[in-house]
């Protein structure tokens, strides 16, 4: 299903179908303040595999982030102890940033049981903030990606709906996506690192 929302004002009652849909293990497509990107309920196991799978990742040991939609969500399934992360992450978030800190035991077993980090995204957008808000989890995220080689990002949502239509349930229309993606940062070591330079500019 390809599920008009307006990122200005989203329709609560759309967005609480679709929090419903995430709750009972679907797999959405939506909108971000980067790229479009797929994702599910933290707890929907056997979706986050499927995406996996679709990404040509280790199922067991997916190599996804997490969106959150306030810092006090953010702060039941991470480790923060280090207070100029915590201003890194006020100063730049909501934002198009993906930040790599510690995970604590909230984050499932597929995720804790490899690695001890986990990167997570807030973005700067009305639809998912409001979307994760509904749910009263987080979700799991990955860009969508497009296989023309100029492209990296497909930035047109009937365009995406029509090549995943038969994987995801529903495909949110919230306009035309950026194809540039998040700056990654990796906040786990001493010195605070950009991995990936993508749209967001640092704010230390």
């Amino acid at each position: 299903m390809l599920l008009r929302i307006y990122p200005e004002n989203p329709d609560p009652d759309r967005i609480r179908r679709v929090a419903d849909l995430l709750d009972q293990g679907g797999i959405v497509i939506y909108p971000t303040d980067t790229v479009y990107a797929i994702g599910c309920d933290i707890k929907a196991y056997k979706s986050i595999e499927k995406i996996a799978r679709l990404k040509g990742q280790n199922p067991k040991n997916p190599d996804m982030s997490l969106i959150f939609s306030d810092m006090s969500q953010l702060a039941e399934y991470t480790i923060i102890i280090d207070n100029r992360i915590f201003k890194l992450l006020k100063r730049n978030l909501p934002g198009p940033f993906t930040f790599i800190v510690q995970a604590n035991n909230q984050i499932p077993k597929m995720f804790k049981n490899k690695k001890k980090t986990v990167g997570i995204r807030m973005p700067d957008h009305r639809i998912v903030l409001e979307l994760v808000k509904e749910l009263g989890r987080p979700i799991i995220t990955t860009s969508i990606h497009d296989p023309d080689e100029v492209i990296e990002y497909t930035t047109d949502p009937e365009l995406i709906y029509e090549k995943y239509k038969d994987f995801a349930d529903i495909v949110i229309n919230g306009g035309f996506g950026k194809n540039e993606a998040s700056t990654v940062v990796d906040c786990t070591t001493s010195e605070f690192t950009i991995l990936r330079q993508g749209l967001g500019v640092l704010e230390f």
